[in-house]
Formats: structure tokens, sequence, C-alpha cells
């Protein structure tokens, strides 16, 4: 098991339920030499007394080194907490939307990162059921699920069409490969790019 533990005095952003855990903030990475460099593990995040703080994504190669994906020691990081989370997100978008999305050329925002506990994510549905989602996977922990948050856009949506887009300097600040391309169905007309 992948542990992050935060120096002392530091935890005082985890505690008021700050999602980033900046590389300045981490003590020491306990766990196999591999795992520790794996970008997007899951890791336990604990205070220097060894208190349960945080579940997060490691990013070793960032100065953002993990994002919380849950506060509660309960909660496992999952597939199922995925699903739960780009259902939430979607839901909560379309039902603001309230039927102002028409035509190819719209966009609505589906998912925002931070805002929907899916730290490092960008989803923007352009049309309607027959038009694209375009992603961004800005962070390890989210690019590490990429499958599973693709699976869970076209249940959410029936859109078959999802396409990845990047930032090559965000990317490569994570500590990954510059990616993009079609991820399900077909490629969007360059317009939308």
């Amino acid at each position: 098991m992948l542990i992050i533990t935060i120096k002392q005095g530091k935890e005082k952003s985890l505690l008021e339920r700050q999602p980033w855990i900046y590389a300045s903030a981490v003590e020491r990475v306990d766990g196999k030499p591999a795992e520790r460099m794996k970008a997007g593990a899951t890791a336990l995040v604990r205070s220097s007394s060894g208190k349960f703080l945080a579940r997060a994504a490691h990013a070793p190669k960032s100065q953002i080194q993990a994002r919380v994906w849950t506060f509660d020691e309960a909660q496992p990081v999952d597939h199922a907490l995925i699903k739960r989370r780009v259902k939430a997100a979607i839901q909560k978008r379309v039902a603001a939307a309230k039927g102002k999305r028409v035509g190819a050329a719209k966009r609505l925002p589906l998912v925002i990162g931070d805002e929907d506990e899916l730290s490092g994510l960008l989803v923007d549905w352009y049309g309607d059921q027959k038009g694209y989602l375009i992603c961004e996977f800005q962070s390890a922990g989210v690019d590490a699920w990429k499958v599973a948050i693709v699976q869970a856009l076209i249940a959410e949506t029936g859109c078959p069409n999802v396409y990845e887009t990047a930032d090559e300097l965000i990317r490569k600040g994570e500590g990954l490969p510059f990616n993009y391309g079609v991820l399900a169905g077909d490629e969007p007309p360059d317009d939308l790019l």
C-alpha cells in the first residue's frame, strides 16, 4: 500500500477539505518502489502522527503531489466511486441547462474537475446524444481511471463519441505523456477541437 505522510503542521489544508497536496507538504512516501513512481496510484494520506487524513491519487513528478479522492476512511477508491461522481456531475449540469442545448455548436460543460470531486478532469458535450464528448485528463488520478470514466460518460449521456484533447504543458507538469485522440466512437469535426 502506498502511504503519503504529511509534514507536521502541514495538514491544516487537508483538515479544511482542500483537495490538493503540494510536494512541499509531503514528509515521505512509503510503498514499493514501482508503486511510488506510478502516476495515479491511490495512496493513503496520513498526518505525521499516523492519523488518517484522506485517500488520494499520487503524482510523483508533479508539484501537486497528490489530489484527494475522499476524506472518508471507509470510502474505497473504486469503479463505483468514479461512476457515482461522473453521474452526479452530469445530472447537475444537465439539470442546470434545462433544455438550453440545441445543435452541434452548443457546448455544455459536464465535468469541472475539483468542483465535481474529479480533480483534473474536464468534459464538454457538444451536440445531442449523437454529438461529441471532449475530455481533458489533466491529472494523474483521472488519467489512471480513464477507461472507467469514459465508460461512465457513455453510459450516462448515451453519446458514443468520446475524444481526448490535451494541454501538453499541463500533462508534462503532471509527469504524464502527451495524449490526444479518439477514445470511443468517431473523431469530432475540426471546428470542435
